[in-house]
């Protein structure tokens, strides 16, 4: 709709300046005519690259934007001159003067759009980094409340049981391996692969209260997501969930494809105070969201709820998201 209404704007700007000696009226509709022609073809030509554009750099698909813009220019240009001769007053000039000038607007006009770019996307990292710095201050508060539970278990099991207190120390090893190394794309596969980590150290802690439900299929889509971005909602759903009643509870763990989409849900028991303060997920979801939102572009989203007698957490990630690794191959 922005480009419309630019090429709206552009034909109104060649009809009202001087110099023009047919009637203006005709003379904005056919030089709209002609720029929206263009606009549509360059359009039509991100449109149609779309899933391979997705997975490269926001810079080179507004610099091969801008290439399309020329090509759609000579090509809408030169045609218009073949066929508008005697009714658009530009195409009764020869046409190399005709295209030079017309190149020269999309010139002007791609300068101006590189620049209002450059803008939004140094708006758009600041924005990013400052959302990192509130990620990783809200990590800070998750990660203590599960370390300390986890040496405390640890320190439990050192002497009745030496080989579940190894792997125990082996699980949080990884955990933190990655946690410390800050934030960075994995695989999907990699973070559940992490998660699974997780529950076990947790399975040490709650013995039979803590029941885990996988529902895989045989292979994991190759998509990618922010390291630990899944692992605070399985987090949250023990720590709301199935700590807070006695006999413990299921959390179930679902990965399914849709055409757009490949879409994980966290399933854990609903309790009362979990109806009275829904707040008390918030932290580990906030986290997650404002991530994979960032990564995805708002693509991808995190949402929460009531689902009969449980609390689910849905992560949606797009299916064209592919992971680094696969992404240099190609």
């Amino acid at each position: 709709m922005w480009i419309a209404v630019t090429g709206c704007a552009i034909a109104a700007a060649l009809a009202l300046a001087p110099g023009i000696n047919a009637n203006r009226f005709i003379y904005f509709g056919l030089s709209l005519l002609v720029i929206q022609w263009i606009a549509g073809l360059t359009l039509g030509g991100l449109y149609l690259g779309r899933r391979v554009l997705a997975v490269r750099p926001a810079h080179q698909v507004a610099y091969l934007a801008v290439f399309l813009l020329f090509i759609s220019t000579g090509l809408v240009g030169t045609m218009a001159w073949l066929l508008m001769q005697g009714i658009w007053p530009v195409a009764n000039e020869r046409l190399l003067p005709v295209l030079l000038r017309l190149l020269g607007i999309a010139a002007a006009v791609s300068v101006l759009g590189i620049a209002a770019f450059r803008n939004h996307w140094t708006a758009r990292q600041l924005a990013v980094r400052a959302k990192q710095a509130e990620l990783e201050s809200l990590q800070a508060r998750i990660r203590p409340h599960f370390l300390f539970n986890t040496l405390n278990t640890g320190a439990a099991l050192v002497h009745q049981r030496p080989e579940e207190a190894e792997r125990l120390l082996l699980d949080l090893a990884d955990l933190f391996r990655a946690a410390l190394a800050g934030p960075r794309e994995i695989s999907l596969e990699e973070e559940l692969s992490l998660v699974r980590r997780y529950l076990e150290i947790e399975s040490l802690r709650f013995g039979e209260r803590l029941r885990v439900e996988w529902q895989l299929p045989a292979t994991i889509p190759n998509v990618q997501v922010p390291s630990l971005s899944i692992q605070p909602l399985v987090e949250n759903a023990i720590r709301h969930g199935v700590e807070r009643v006695s006999h413990g509870g299921r959390v179930e763990i679902t990965l399914t494809t849709t055409a757009e989409h490949v879409v994980v849900r966290i399933s854990n028991p609903l309790v009362l105070s979990d109806q009275k303060q829904p707040v008390s997920h918030q932290v580990g979801l906030n986290a997650s969201q404002a991530r994979i939102e960032a990564l995805t572009g708002g693509r991808g989203s995190v949402q929460t709820g009531r689902q009969g007698e449980h609390w689910v957490a849905t992560v949606r990630l797009p299916r064209d998201l592919v992971s680094s690794d696969r992404r240099r191959r190609v």
